[in-house]
């Protein structure tokens, strides 16, 4: 049985080979999962889009390069982060705009659903008040624990892997991740201290 992992390099060796249909998989692969995870880090959607394609730029240009050293996913979040965090410095570079986004990313937030237990009112309700306060937390958080615990908690990422992505110890992982979880539950505490009935 080949692993995800195999699988991944065995398309990396086809576009070493000139294959670029081998690549357009490994786009359709992984472009939702990068998308979701630099839109923690740069929080404009349109700009989180043009990070993931710059990413994938980079990235194919970079393939010759690759040895498998590390996991293909792995070596591609490396570069999308970094594509991210420069991404920051250049906007923290422009004037600050207004941002709107928050309030939508806040109302699109899909990762609340296994926050729900019962599907009254007063449960979506609250449900939603938790994934917005998780959503608002975390992007007031660092970007090196942002990054951490999106792909701690987003991806479902081990600490090895996570360790791998972000260059930098395991302890450092685990300090960030904790660090980043205090935060959001610091945030989350006066709703969950509250009754259902009065979180609105």
């Amino acid at each position: 049985m080949t692993t995800e992992r195999e699988c991944d390099q065995l398309l990396v060796e086809r576009v070493q080979a000139g294959d670029k249909q081998a690549f357009d998989l490994l786009v359709a692969k992984y472009q939702r999962r990068l998308m979701r995870l630099l839109s923690r880090i740069v929080h404009d959607p349109v700009e989180a889009e043009d990070v993931v394609q710059e990413t994938f730029i980079k990235a194919y240009r970079a393939l010759r390069m690759f040895r498998g050293d590390a996991a293909f996913y792995t070596w591609l979040y490396r570069i999308g982060i970094n594509t991210a965090k420069n991404a920051l410095a250049l906007q923290a570079r422009r004037t600050p705009t207004t941002t709107e986004a928050n309030a939508e990313r806040a109302e699109g937030y899909d990762d609340g659903e296994h926050l729900r237990d019962i599907n009254t009112p007063e449960s979506v309700l609250a449900s939603k008040q938790i994934a917005q306060t998780v959503n608002a937390a975390m992007d007031t958080l660092p970007v090196d624990l942002r990054t951490a615990i999106a792909l701690r908690e987003i991806e479902g990422l081990s600490y090895e892997e996570i360790s791998e992505i972000m260059a930098c110890p395991i302890g450092t992982v685990r300090s960030r991740i904790f660090r980043a979880r205090e935060v959001i539950a610091e945030k989350l505490r006066p709703l969950l201290d509250m009754p259902v009935d009065k979180r609105w």
